[in-house]
């Protein structure tokens, strides 16, 4: 991103014996590039309607995800084909502006707009002492929409005197560097939030101890070109990933 800065300064005073009209405020306009580092992480709202249609939908889960997933949580469904279906148009919208986002953070357009298909969908219930343990996801883009944030989560969070995101939210981690080098995100989110992000970031979820439901919704995203391939040559293990096929647990 370019920008342009005013450094403004007194001429004169470090030198007494200097011309007076030469003593006032020069003006010098610097112009600054910054380069972008690392993922591109895209935080958005969604709209209450896309909120109450992932929390109605989800009712009809019938899907058990615990198994595909690392987290340390007791209920994670997966939607079904039909609520899918309804779903998509969103995050289609959503990974429309996630795109035009990443060529604004990159500085550069893509050669051809990726297409995308969604190979994963799933809902989480996490409740006290439950928590994700660091991980990263399958495809090429990964998501999570915040539905419920419960008042006592809030007010715990808010009591937490660390420097992290606290209980109940997620952190992401990239890279090494010093202390002025950002390798770390923490964020406590808020209903209607969503992050989309490279699948392969590694990211984690807080832990919190008050009686009470986070509700949240994760998905993955591929290249529609990748994931051709990879039905066509990968091994049995990878195409069977994410159809709920066990053979390489």
């Amino acid at each position: 991103m370019s920008t342009v800065g005013t450094v403004d300064g007194k001429i004169g005073e470090q030198e007494q014996d200097m011309d007076k009209e030469t003593d006032k405020k020069v003006k010098t306009r610097v112009e600054v590039d910054m380069f972008n580092w690392g993922p591109c992480v895209v935080r958005m709202k969604i709209s209450t309607d896309f909120q109450k249609l992932l929390l109605n939908e989800a009712k009809n889960n019938e899907i058990d995800f615990r198994g595909k997933l690392a987290g340390q949580i007791d209920k994670e469904t997966g939607y079904g084909d039909k609520s899918k279906q309804k779903i998509i148009p969103y995050i289609a919208n959503a990974l429309g502006i996630y795109d035009q986002a990443y060529e604004r953070y990159t500085r550069k357009q893509y050669d051809k707009k990726p297409e995308y298909i969604m190979s994963a969908l799933w809902i989480n219930y996490q409740k006290a002492n439950e928590f994700n343990p660091p991980h990263d996801h399958d495809g090429k883009l990964s998501f999570v929409i915040y539905l419920k944030i419960p008042n006592e989560l809030k007010i715990e969070n808010a009591a937490y005197k660390g420097r992290s995101c606290g209980p109940g939210g997620i952190q992401f981690l990239y890279g090494e560097g010093g202390r002025d080098a950002v390798t770390y995100m923490s964020y406590f989110p808020e209903e209607c939030d969503m992050f989309v992000f490279p699948a392969w970031l590694k990211h984690w979820v807080s832990p919190f101890q008050s009686k009470c439901e986070r509700i949240s919704v994760s998905g993955n995203i591929h290249d529609s070109a990748p994931l051709n391939n990879i039905q066509k040559f990968g091994p049995s293990y990878i195409k069977n990933r994410d159809t709920g096929d066990k053979k390489d647990k």
